[in-house]
């Protein structure tokens, strides 16, 4: 999902038996699966790379996962800063056959994971500086980004399955969480990247409009799983801190100012492929600071 375009796909299938081994012997319940290239899609195999898995082998590991006790659900990005996997249709992004594809891409999708319970739509970080380093950039105007997300939206609804987003849009923008469509679940995200804590005052946190979210998606009546990382930002990077676990505070904060029936669970998100060992550690070591955090 990311420049520059993948040509193999980024797994090693002994790491993914470890990590959701693992996952389960954790006490997880619920795998979001980041499809991306990872499956030949029926409707488009034009888009698939070296590694790519049949529908039916995905089909095969949905089963056996769902078989030790996860809830497996898909997520596709459609964001133009992380669509890398939607091939040549990324550069065609509001065109009516980059309409088709994305339409057409949820429906295999959804037939595959069995008609899940919910399906991540991604939607993050659209701007910019998160693109100032590609070769070729994206970025939609206000009302253009509402008619496509809101489009993503009712391909989900479309096809049986509750739409579930990142909700960084609202970081900059007021008005998502009055537009935003309620039955959408969201994941507001807070990796502590500016070491600003849990303050909500802007004197000592940058980034306090990330955690004010929470609270405003709570006042406007949303179901939310949060989401948090043990991811190494540059600022974490900058201080030689060996370890991101601010996680365990996320969770805190969010159980004491979101009401239990809308607080639909919490995610952890290592942002690491499983294609090395080093990377499968940072998987594990993320399942253990999860754990922690929950408890």
């Amino acid at each position: 999902m990311w420049q520059p375009v993948d040509t193999e796909l980024r797994l090693r299938e002994d790491l993914w038996r470890k990590a959701t081994d693992a996952a389960v012997a954790k006490g997880m319940n619920l795998l979001l699966v980041d499809v991306g290239e990872g499956v030949v899609f029926p409707s488009h195999p034009e888009l698939a790379i070296k590694g790519s898995w049949s529908p039916d082998k995905l089909k095969a590991e949905i089963s056996r996962l769902r078989g030790m006790g996860l809830e497996v659900v898909p997520k596709l990005n459609f964001s133009a800063t992380h669509d890398e996997w939607l091939g040549e249709y990324s550069h065609m992004v509001s065109t009516e056959p980059y309409y088709q594809v994305v339409k057409d891409v949820i429906a295999d999708v959804a037939e595959i994971f069995g008609r899940p319970r919910f399906f991540h739509l991604g939607w993050d970080e659209e701007t910019a500086n998160h693109q100032s380093r590609y070769d070729y950039a994206v970025v939609r105007g206000p009302e253009l980004w509402w008619h496509d997300f809101l489009y993503t939206v009712a391909c989900c609804e479309k096809v049986g399955v509750r739409p579930w987003v990142w909700s960084d849009y609202g970081w900059h923008h007021p008005d998502y969480v009055t537009r935003c469509p309620k039955g959408v679940l969201q994941s507001n995200w807070y990796y502590d990247e500016a070491l600003g804590g849990m303050s909500l005052a802007k004197e000592k946190n940058r980034y306090w409009n990330i955690l004010q979210l929470f609270l405003d998606l709570e006042k406007a009546g949303f179901d939310q799983v949060p989401c948090g990382s043990n991811w190494l930002s540059g600022a974490h990077r900058a201080k030689k801190l060996p370890t991101n676990e601010s996680i365990i505070p996320l969770v805190k904060f969010c159980r004491e100012r979101i009401r239990p029936e809308r607080l639909k669970g919490f995610l952890m998100a290592p942002w690491a492929s499983l294609n090395t060992e080093q990377n499968l550690q940072v998987n594990l070591d993320g399942l253990d600071l999860f754990v922690r955090a929950l408890a």
